[in-house]
């Protein structure tokens, strides 16, 4: 299972650690204070009255081959409550918000801890009735004792765990037609006792109960998955008739192989990877390594104390980033993937074939296509471009109030300009204005669009 995992596994790893813990990586940090946004499913106590889920099913279509065995592995993390207690008089500990020693600020915070759940189990076992794998997770405390330089006992960190259970059901149905293809289901419920004492009950009360960011790896020992984003014709039908609630099944491994899939509560494309460019992780959501890495190394002194203290994953980044070599920043700039003719064919590896305008980019031929200083727009049957004179006639629909001023005001057109949308605005310039000509040297226009101006006839 390990080998056949491995790949997928770096990619499941990105999906478990998701969002956990955001720039600039201290607790004190306001978007740093709501955790765990992704695949959570809660305690049913408490999950149906807050809006929240208890469970995410799974359906994809496969083939087997022979006597397959499908190997499974449910991933989650446990949400373990972390507190800070600073050393007293005769070994006595006092719980406090913030514990300060030379090279971090240690502070409360909820840290993660990554459980697994493997099944392996015979596809045609699971053909009708299915199978049931109940799990648990016990509660536990861990106390782990806070050193000075000099090896003295300053405080210590204790770390209180809920125990948290839940279900694994897996069953596979026959489906008619030309091919031998079962529908497999697999749903992941959290099934723990816990209920809220009186009154309501707060998430951060629920979470220690929760399995966060749960996801499935599913992998065939003989035959193969078929994609669920890009089916072949014959299976869309059956594709489109699968139930998937709160994951998003892709096929994962290297490309080619289909023996593996990744049920992620995060849509993925089939073969997802890990950029190569990547230098390590960065726990921030829609990572963007290269900003991240370059904010980081911005940061205080005292804002890196206080992010490694914060939680150990984000002290790793702190150091990642006060490490990289710049050979290894400038690699995180970009990269150029996948280019291909409009023909659907890789380009030649020529880099001279990348690019191949017909006329060098110094000819005026070559200019583009869009030019605010020639273009123009018909308002009202006249053609209207630059030099041309308008009338002024804002509409409410605009949001500057500043703009309501110059109604009736005539204006001069300095360029027609198109955007990414298809729109076309009319910068002008206010006639009577005494800045008319800073506002031309500097391109500082004002801007309406042509069903805003009424345009001047010629006297």
């Amino acid at each position: 299972m390990d080998a056949r995992f491995a790949s997928a596994r770096q990619v499941a790893d990105a999906v478990l650690f998701e969002g956990y813990v955001l720039y600039p990586y201290r607790a004190s940090a306001a978007k740093n204070r709501m955790r765990w946004q992704f695949g959570v499913l809660a305690p049913p106590a408490w999950a149906p009255e807050q809006g929240e889920h208890t469970f995410q099913r799974t359906e994809v279509l496969l083939e087997p081959r022979g006597a397959a065995t499908l190997d499974l592995e449910l991933r989650f993390l446990h949400a373990q409550r972390r507190t800070v207690q600073q050393a007293r008089a005769e070994g006595a500990f006092e719980e406090v918000a913030e514990l300060h020693l030379p090279d971090r600020v240690l502070v409360p915070w909820d840290e993660g801890t990554e459980e697994r759940v493997t099944v392996s189990v015979a596809v045609s076992e699971l053909v009708g009735a299915g199978a049931y794998f109940p799990f648990s997770r016990p509660a536990r405390v861990e106390i782990e004792a806070v050193l000075d330089e000099t090896g003295r006992t300053v405080g210590r960190l204790v770390r209180r765990t809920e125990r948290v259970c839940g279900v694994l059901r897996l069953s596979a149905a026959e489906l008619e037609g030309p091919y031998r293809v079962l529908k497999l289901t697999a749903v992941v419920e959290n099934t723990s006792p816990w209920a809220p004492d009186e009154g309501a009950a707060t998430r951060e009360e629920a979470l220690p109960r929760s399995l966060v960011a749960a996801h499935l790896l599913l992998g065939l020992s003989s035959g193969s998955f078929l994609s669920m984003t890009d089916p072949p014709e014959w299976a869309k039908g059956a594709v489109a008739a699968c139930e998937n609630r709160r994951t998003w099944p892709v096929l994962a491994g290297g490309p080619g192989r289909a023996d593996v899939v990744l049920s992620s509560p995060i849509i993925l494309e089939d073969h997802p990877a890990i950029a190569p460019e990547s230098a390590g992780a960065m726990y921030d959501a829609t990572e963007i390594d290269e900003i991240l890495a370059l904010r980081t190394a911005a940061l205080t002194d005292q804002e890196k104390r206080e992010a490694r203290g914060t939680d150990p994953r984000a002290a790793a980044v702190i150091d990642l980033a006060d490490s990289m070599p710049p050979e290894v920043l400038e690699r995180l700039h970009g990269a150029v993937r996948g280019l291909r003719d409009i023909t659907g064919e890789p380009l030649a590896e020529d880099p001279q074939a990348l690019f191949r305008p017909e006329t060098p980019w110094w000819d005026p031929a070559g200019r583009d296509p869009v030019d605010p200083a020639l273009d123009h727009v018909t308002v009202e049957g006249v053609r209207v471009g630059v030099g041309s004179r308008v009338v002024l006639r804002p509409g409410l629909r605009r949001t500057d109030a500043q703009d309501l001023f110059l109604q009736g005001s005539t204006a001069q057109v300095e360029a027609v300009l198109h955007d990414v949308d298809g729109g076309v605005h009319l910068a002008v310039t206010v006639d009577g204005d005494p800045g008319a000509d800073i506002r031309r040297e500097q391109g500082r226009f004002l801007y309406f669009q042509p069903d805003e101006v009424t345009p001047v006839e010629p006297a």
